[in-house]
């Protein structure tokens, strides 16, 4: 059997696939072949590793992992987006570059395509107004509740902003409490002092 149809016959049927040997590098004829749908790689940065994921729209999820849950993320990326995920780093370049430059300081703005997919509805607005929030600037949940919409819906937008699947690119990590409290941070607050200590904000 040829490494095509057992590439093929892995990515559809969702399994595990156990070869002698290692596949060569197929991302060019997956993709040419509609068999590539997520493409991801994993990147090691001053906030710990990352998993980054893009489909053909732009970067859909930015995740903090480690041995233990990466396989949960490609597991979610499968069931909410498309079971044909394949690790392709060569895909990922543009965006580990523009994090490697927003990490070394370089970078104040991210000019990444977003694949906006894995948000919905008022969580959606949340996260779109969270996004214009400038580099070295900090807003409140109130104030990105009341740009989506809702002046009242603080809370809601907290839990819009602890599941965003794009930390670090839209900045989740630069909304406080109105009364300057650092608030809550899906990747712990350690990260998110760190990344306003990168951008100058530090609390």
């Amino acid at each position: 059997m040829k490494d095509t149809d057992l590439l093929e016959r892995a990515l559809r049927s969702g399994q595990p696939l156990e070869l002698d040997q290692p596949l060569p590098d197929l991302t060019g004829p997956a993709a040419d072949s509609g068999l590539l749908d997520v493409a991801y790689a994993t990147l090691d940065s001053p906030v710990g590793k990352l998993l980054l994921a893009a489909t053909g729209r732009g970067l859909v999820r930015l995740a903090y992992v480690d041995s233990e849950d990466e396989a949960r993320v490609l597991e979610e990326l499968a069931r909410a987006v498309s079971p044909r995920v394949l690790a392709a780093p060569s895909r990922l370049d543009e965006p580990r570059r523009e994090l490697d430059e927003y990490f070394s300081g370089a970078r104040r703005q991210f000019e990444l395509p977003l694949d906006w997919r894995l948000t919905h509805g008022f969580g959606r607005r949340v996260l779109r107004a969270t996004a214009r929030i400038p580099y070295g600037s900090v807003s409140t949940y109130k104030r990105v509740a009341t740009a989506a919409g809702s002046p009242r819906g603080s809370r809601a937008a907290g839990n819009a902003l602890g599941t965003n699947p794009l930390p670090i690119v839209v900045p989740c990590h630069r909304v406080l409490h109105s009364g300057g409290g650092i608030g809550g941070y899906t990747g712990g607050l350690e990260r998110k002092r760190l990344l306003l200590g990168v951008e100058g904000a530090g609390r």
